[in-house]
C-alpha cells in the first residue's frame, strides 16, 4: 500500500471550524496537489446574537460563507449533514452519515476535532467534542467494516483511512508550518462575516495563536495536531 496522501477529509461541527483549526494546513495540502473535502455536521444555525435572525436564515448565510471560504482554500467538496447547532449528539444517525461520507470520498487522511475537554473552551465546544469523537469512531471501525451500517451497501463500500490528524492546541505531536499560507487562512476566515465581527481583532488573535504554536519549531506561524497512524 502506498504511503502517499492524495485525498483528505476534514470533519467538523460548524462552518468556520475547519479554517480556525486547520485552514493553513488545508491550504498547504491543496497547493501540494491533494484533493480536500469538508464534512460539516451542523450549519451553525444558532451562532448569532442578532435578535432578528432566524435559524433558517442563519443556516443559509453560514453555509454560503463556508462555501466561499472553501473556494479560497481550494477545497473541492463541501457537505453539510444538517444536524442542529449546539445540540449535536453522538447518535447512530450521525455515525452513519459520517461513515457514508468517508466511504464516498475514501480519504487517505482524515482531520477532525479534539474529542476531549481542554482549558481552551472555544476549541472544546461541546459540538466539537461530539463531532471529533464520532469521526474517530467512524474511522475505526465503522467505515472499515462491511457489517456496520449494512444499509449503506452496495453503494458505499468499506474504506480504511490510513492517517488521522486531531486538531490540538497544547503539546501536539505534529506541528505544520503554515507561514507561506497564513494569508490564505486569514482570507478564508474573513469569509465568515456573520461570525468574525471585528476582523482585525480576530486576525490578531489568530496570528498570536499560530505564532505560539510555531515557536517551538522556529516557524513564524503553525497549526498543530495529534497524529494517529492506522494499522496497514
Amino acid at each position: 500500500m502506498s504511503d502517499r496522501i492524495d485525498r483528505v477529509m476534514v470533519v467538523t461541527a460548524h462552518p468556520d471550524d475547519s479554517e480556525f483549526g486547520a485552514g493553513g494546513t488545508i491550504a498547504k495540502m491543496v497547493k501540494e496537489g491533494r484533493e480536500v473535502a469538508y464534512v460539516i455536521a451542523t450549519s451553525g444555525n444558532k451562532g448569532s446574537s442578532d435578535r432578528t435572525m432566524t435559524p433558517e436564515r442563519l443556516a443559509r448565510i453560514r453555509e454560503e460563507e463556508q462555501r466561499s471560504a472553501a473556494r479560497v482554500l481550494g477545497v473541492a467538496h463541501v457537505t453539510f449533514l444538517g444536524y442542529p447547532d449546539c445540540e449535536l449528539e453522538d447518535t447512530r444517525e450521525l455515525r452513519r452519515d459520517i461513515t457514508r461520507e468517508i466511504r464516498r470520498f475514501r480519504p487517505d487522511l482524515l482531520i477532525c476535532q479534539n474529542p476531549n475537554r481542554t482549558k481552551n473552551l472555544g476549541a472544546s465546544h461541546r459540538d466539537h467534542r461530539i463531532a471529533g469523537g464520532a469521526a474517530l469512531d467512524c474511522v475505526y471501525p465503522l467505515a472499515r467494516d462491511h457489517m456496520a451500517f449494512p444499509e449503506l451497501l452496495p453503494e458505499f463500500e468499506p474504506h480504511k483511512v490510513r492517517d488521522i490528524y486531531v486538531m490540538h492546541w497544547e503539546n501536539a505531536e505534529v506541528v505544520v508550518d503554515i507561514t507561506d499560507v497564513m494569508d490564505l487562512k486569514l482570507k478564508a476566515l474573513a469569509c465568515h462575516v456573520s461570525q468574525v465581527g471585528d476582523f482585525r481583532g480576530v486576525e490578531e488573535r489568530v496570528r498570536e495563536r499560530s505564532a505560539w504554536l510555531g515557536k517551538s519549531k522556529g516557524y513564524a506561524y503553525a497549526e498543530a495536531f495529534d497524529r494517529i497512524v492506522m494499522q496497514r
